[in-house]
């Protein structure tokens, strides 16, 4: 992987939550190959381990553990699996994150009479979801003094999209999130944890798929086309294009910098539209 050529991983060890998703996948995989020892968290183990058979020089490096976002308690035990088989904790990639169809409205389904359950999945499942890691991995880096803590927020963040009103909610408050943490770590333990976060555009995924293109022809739908049109770079992200951006917040290279929120979305956020 050309972009991952100037980093160097190896002896650090990364936590990754969301690790078996498109996005996640990529970015692991981007640890991996810089040789970072790869920790993908995950409620499916079995899938965990298939998306790490797939990384480059596995040399039993990587762990795969079974851990719930939301669970507390099993974040603390995958915590100690980690610091027992690993000895440190460098990275935390939250990449855990997404929406549910049934927090969306449409044209049968007004905003008013969205299902409470719906809009509390997709909250919790992001912004807790990015919180309680942090709580439980960040404890270590703490103690250490030194580490560094990735979220993924989203255009939505900035660009709230219509239909979507839980998600785009959820992902402000990461990258909001994402710079109290910068601040309360820096300030409360060490200025050497830094907390940033990447802001993906708009990449096709399974969770949106059903939004951008037509099922049976994968053609673009009308919010698939306005969003080519408002994206200056014409196209939607692939994975690839998060890790230069993933690489280099996590690496020396970014010392200086904490509590940022990077776009990488082709433009999107910058274009007003006319």
């Amino acid at each position: 992987m050309p972009s991952s050529a100037p980093y160097d991983f190896s002896g650090h060890t990364a936590v990754v939550t969301g690790g078996t998703g498109v996005l996640g996948t990529e970015m692991a995989r981007a640890m991996a190959a810089c040789n970072a020892n790869v920790v993908l968290l995950g409620r499916n183990v079995a899938r965990a381990e298939q998306v790490i058979a797939t990384f480059p020089r596995t040399e039993g490096r990587h762990l795969a553990l079974r851990a719930d976002v939301l669970d507390r308690p099993e974040l603390e035990e995958a915590a100690k699996v980690v610091l027992r088989e690993r000895g440190r904790i460098d990275f935390l990639i939250n990449g855990a994150g997404g929406n549910d169809p049934k927090a969306t409205t449409n044209p049968e389904v007004r905003f008013f009479d969205l299902p409470l359950a719906a809009l509390q999945a997709v909250t919790n499942l992001n912004l807790l979801g990015t919180i309680l890691p942090s709580q439980v991995f960040g404890r270590s880096m703490a103690e250490r003094k030194e580490g560094v803590v990735l979220n993924v927020s989203s255009v939505n963040a900035s660009r709230p999209l219509t239909r979507i009103a839980a998600y785009s909610a959820s992902k402000a408050a990461i990258s909001n999130f994402t710079q109290w943490l910068a601040v309360h770590l820096a300030q409360e333990y060490s200025p050497n944890i830094r907390v940033n976060a990447i802001l993906p555009g708009f990449f096709l995924t399974e969770q949106n798929r059903f939004l951008l293109t037509e099922k049976e022809t994968g053609a673009l739908t009308a919010r698939g086309k306005k969003i080519i049109e408002h994206t200056p770079a014409g196209r939607f992200g692939t994975p690839e294009d998060l890790t230069g951006a993933l690489l280099w917040l996590l690496s020396p290279a970014s010392k200086f910098v904490t509590g940022a929120v990077i776009p990488v979305d082709g433009g999107f956020t910058a274009y007003s539209g006319v």
